[in-house]
């Protein structure tokens, strides 16, 4: 197990969970690298990977103490890992492109979940806070219990989104609420999250389990190749004209009737 957060892999499905409830799941950039490296340790049956955190939230945000330089988990003042310049101070002291070039390391964290061959779906109870919002955000799916809050906090730092949330943000409700959002840092529970878009489902606590289950069996019963395709065509939407669109229907579906005969072999 890596420190603060492991993948358990059960045939198609794959479960990274955050593994540091004593601190509501705070994030730490070793725990964004291992995430990192998920994805090169995924086997190739892999279809879904569901995120959760353990205990009472999904995540509290970014790990202030290891922000301000303190010790990550499993670290010592003598070892403070194999990554030193991960603290704010630190990253600022960087001259800009390498800074930026860190940060992107970090964002490389949540952004292997969009995948094009794999659906992500994020078990959010609790508080999904900064970054804890953001890794929800990556995930193409979220189930939220009726406890779960979200909120965009880095403007309360003095900081900005970075871990590749924005754009999501922007899609699921639209820009002038993702402004709202993001510079007042206000939480927004289950039922608001509903009625934005931001939640696939929500459900009891004591149900999460069972209804992330039921939507990764749902998953699943469809045809794998027919599943990719669906959710490059829906990815790619936003940013294609209707008859661009169009032709993006009509090359996938003349792929998946000529795999389905056995024409393309």
């Amino acid at each position: 197990m890596t420190v603060g957060v492991r993948l358990n892999c059960d045939g198609p499905v794959a479960t990274v969970t955050l593994c540091r409830p004593d601190v509501l799941n705070a994030q730490t950039p070793q725990m964004w690298r291992a995430m990192h490296d998920f994805a090169r340790d995924l086997p190739g049956d892999v279809r879904i990977v569901v995120v959760r955190g353990e205990g009472r939230a999904f995540s509290a945000g970014l790990d202030l103490s290891v922000a301000a330089g303190r010790p990550g988990p499993g670290e010592s003042p003598e070892n403070p890992g194999e990554s030193p310049g991960t603290s704010l101070a630190e990253l600022a002291a960087l001259p800009p492109e390498e800074c930026a070039e860190r940060i992107a390391g970090f964002q490389a964290g949540f952004t292997w979940l969009h995948r094009p061959d794999l659906i992500s779906i994020a078990a959010v109870q609790g508080h999904a806070i900064g970054a804890g919002f953001q890794l929800a955000l990556a995930c193409d799916l979220r189930v939220l219990t009726t406890d779960a809050t979200f909120a965009m906090a880095e403007v309360t730092l003095g900081l900005v989104p970075d871990l590749a949330g924005t754009k999501r943000l922007v899609e699921l409700v639209g820009y002038a609420r993702a402004l709202e959002v993001c510079v007042t840092g206000r939480r927004i529970d289950a039922a608001e999250a509903e009625r934005l878009g931001l939640a696939t489902v929500v459900v009891p606590p004591e149900q999460l389990d069972g209804a992330v289950g039921d939507l990764t069996a749902a998953i699943l019963s469809g045809n794998r190749d027919a599943v990719v395709e669906i959710k490059a065509l829906l990815a790619g939407a936003a940013g294609r004209s209707p008859a661009e669109q169009q032709r993006a229907e009509r090359e996938a579906q003349t792929r998946r009737m000529r795999d389905l005969v056995g024409a393309g072999e």
